[in-house]
């Protein structure tokens, strides 16, 4: 075995204090810092993050935290899945240097009352269906990119509003890091990876992939040349109402910087939709050229 296939060691740590110490250490040496901002319940998706920052960068960092200021009142923050073993045994393989994983209380102290909130593009899509969501969103990751001091910053396409936002607001508090946006990671049928999928029964699944169909209709319709695109908007919505179980909260193509909703078509697109499976609410993207 050489040297470079070796298990890497991995450090596991609550403490705010040294963390810091071992980010300062890191940055005196000289290293390229990564940072792969998580919630735990770790998939394939996750894991392709942490690779791409393991390639590009010398240090790596992965926070494990279950953020409950990004949860609304009737959502799943108490059922969030949870498996902390199997996540430090999956950042560890993947190549992760340290895994920050606080508790609560260290986040978000008792007399806690500072909130980040970025205006203009959490007012569609996912900002009207979870009003609070984007705050808490914002708040925990402006929180960890101070703590953790990366170079670069990991996030999915899959969330794709969330990292339009991230990026915003790095761009506009003048935050050093840069947000790498890495490609959705998908089942071989096409279904996005997601944390909540696990709460998805057989026959819920085979209804949630109404979603990447609709995603795939509105990029054959544009690509033959189609240029109305309320008619792609009603094809997409079409396509998952018409299946069993699917209630669509929206389905859309619109401007993948400022999230608008477009009428006409434009060089770069992104369809977007968002549904409940049963009790489960499902969202993905797809960037049209």
């Amino acid at each position: 075995m050489s040297p470079d296939s070796l298990p890497r060691s991995m450090l596991i740590t609550a403490d705010i204090a040294g963390l810091r110490r071992r980010v300062a250490a890191a940055r005196h040496a000289g290293q390229l810092i990564g940072c792969v901002p998580t919630m735990g319940a770790l998939h394939a998706g996750h894991v392709s993050l942490m690779q791409q920052a393991r390639t590009e960068c010398d240090f790596v960092i992965a926070t494990l935290f279950v953020n409950p200021k990004q949860f609304g009142p009737q959502e799943d923050l108490q059922k969030y899945p949870r498996p902390f073993e199997v996540d430090c045994d999956k950042c560890r393989e993947a190549g992760v240097d340290l895994l920050f994983h606080p508790d609560i209380r260290a986040m978000y102290p008792a007399e806690f009352a500072t909130f980040v909130a970025v205006d203009g593009l959490t007012a569609n899509w996912e900002g009207v269906i979870r009003p609070t969501h984007f705050r808490g969103v914002t708040t925990v990751v402006a929180k960890l990119l101070n703590l953790t001091q990366p170079d670069k910053a990991y996030f999915g396409q899959k969330d794709f509003q969330q990292q339009a936002i991230i990026r915003r607001m790095c761009r506009d508090l003048d935050m050093p890091t840069e947000i790498v946006t890495c490609p959705t990671v998908r089942d071989p049928d096409g279904l996005a990876l997601s944390s909540r999928n696990v709460y998805l029964s057989p026959t819920e699944r085979a209804s949630g992939l109404s979603l990447h169909r609709a995603l795939c209709l509105a990029r054959d319709k544009v690509q033959a040349g189609e240029t109305n695109l309320e008619v792609i908007r009603l094809v997409m919505r079409a396509e998952m109402e018409q299946t069993p179980g699917v209630f669509v909260d929206y389905a859309t193509i619109a401007d993948p910087d400022s999230l608008v909703e477009l009428s006409d078509p434009q060089p770069r697109m992104v369809a977007l939709v968002a549904a409940r499976v049963g009790p489960t609410r499902l969202i993905d993207n797809l960037l049209i050229p």
